[in-house]
């Protein structure tokens, strides 16, 4: 008799109490093996897959895509083969459909290395109602997406991924794909109805959940808003020689070094020189707690919106060593394989909102941090230099920091130093 097994969703760190389905990657009467991957689950911090630790056949699942599970509640039940010895876990009669599912705790059986569909025996846990075997199709449609964030969006929207023409390799969804036909949704009923726009009343389009990433980082810039007494300042600054040591450090041999590594490495020395900008503001903001490493987070684009990963130890790295971490952060940003790890744990933040085409901002502190650089975009502007006028690379420096940690003076001198290593980049070599 095969014993019938709850899994409930892991304690997935970072204080996290729940996630959100995305997709399952099993289906109800699928055999699989331990340790294989059931469902991907968004948290506040990534998208992750989660193993199941028992192997065998699937009796139930639990959530559908877009609803929340807590940590703790049930995820998929599994009959796994029946130990020696009693067991306090219920028993279910396998159904007469099952052609030797198991052959040992943990071990499936299948062929050609295909996952097989089996009968099913009948689920013990009481609710929520498991699948049922004839509510599967036995063949179901292939729709061409690999990004569980695009099928989400389709879902969220009420879009048909089946009508939907792919521009990608091989027909493949992208994200653009739906969101052009969510526009056409809203265009149609918007034209019909252009002659009752006069009315009283105004339609709307609906409300956007906030959910996983986007909820979270609501949530603590509210929070930043709410408790950090923030400033800030800014100044331009003539980037014309940094943009020069750039240039001529890529035409040596060896990794092309960027102009965020650049300013990486400037903010690491400027920490040094100004460590109390280097710090946060305890829970109950009765002291001050200096960091002693510099964990350096940035801004990057990536599909689930802004995130900000983090190089660790930022100080202890050359600056080609930064220009390889950021590279590879920012690539997991951009196809969505960030881990909760490294996009936790920062103590000060570099935002370059200059590849947005902007000249400036004043951000929002990333809760508990206590200061953020922001750089603008780097564009030819005519600039008085040595006297006389001439076209220059200029960039926008902004530095938002907490009141709490430090007066003006302290986050001015920071700001400055920052200024004058981009304008003599050469000065770095005094502190190196």
């Amino acid at each position: 008799m095969p014993v019938v097994r709850e899994f409930t969703l892991p304690d997935l760190g970072e204080g996290l109490t729940g996630a959100e389905v995305v997709r399952w990657m099993v289906e109800v009467g699928e055999v699989i093996a331990v340790d294989q991957p059931v469902v991907e689950v968004e948290t506040a911090k990534a998208v992750v897959e989660v193993p199941c630790p028992y192997g065998g056949v699937v009796t139930a699942r639990y959530g559908e895509p877009g609803e929340e599970v807590a940590v703790g509640a049930p995820l998929v039940t599994v009959a796994v083969a029946a130990v020696d010895g009693p067991t306090d876990a219920p028993v279910a009669a396998p159904s007469a459909e099952v052609e030797r599912p198991l052959v040992g705790y943990g071990v499936a059986e299948s062929r050609g290395g295909r996952r097989r569909r089996v009968g099913v025996p009948s689920p013990v846990a009481p609710a929520p109602a498991p699948v049922p075997v004839a509510a599967v199709p036995a063949a179901p449609a292939v729709v061409p997406v690999i990004s569980p964030l695009v099928r989400r969006l389709a879902r969220e929207q009420g879009v048909d991924l089946a009508a939907v023409a792919g521009s990608g390799p091989d027909g493949l969804i992208m994200r653009a794909d739906v969101e052009r036909a969510v526009a056409a949704k809203v265009a149609a009923p918007v034209a019909a109805a252009a002659p009752a726009a006069a009315g009283p009343a105004a339609a709307t389009e609906g409300v956007v959940p906030l959910r996983g990433l986007r909820k979270a980082v609501a949530e603590k810039l509210s929070r930043s808003h709410r408790e950090i007494p923030a400033a800030t300042c800014w100044v331009d600054a003539d980037a014309t020689e940094l943009m020069s040591l750039r240039r001529q450090l890529n035409a040596t041999p060896g990794p092309k070094v960027s102009v965020l590594a650049l300013l990486a490495r400037i903010c690491t020395v400027a920490l040094a020189r100004f460590p109390e900008l280097n710090s946060s503001v305890t829970e109950d903001g009765s002291g001050i707690i200096r960091h002693a490493a510099v964990h350096l987070g940035f801004a990057a684009q990536g599909e689930r919106g802004l995130v900000v990963p983090v190089v660790r130890d930022a100080h202890a790295r050359t600056t080609e060593q930064l220009g390889e971490e950021l590279a590879r952060l920012t690539e997991s940003a951009r196809n969505g394989s960030l881990t909760p790890a490294e996009l936790t744990g920062g103590t000060f933040t570099l935002n370059n909102y200059g590849v947005f085409g902007v000249d400036g901002s004043t951000p929002i502190l990333n809760h508990p941090e206590a200061a953020m650089l922001g750089v603008g975009r780097i564009v030819a502007k005519p600039w008085v230099h040595e006297g006389q006028l001439a076209v220059r690379e200029v960039t926008q420096l902004s530095f938002t920091f907490d009141h709490r940690v430090c007066d003006g003076g302290t986050a001015g001198g920071f700001l400055r130093f920052v200024a004058d290593c981009v304008e003599r980049p050469g000065m770095l070599l005094r502190q190196l």
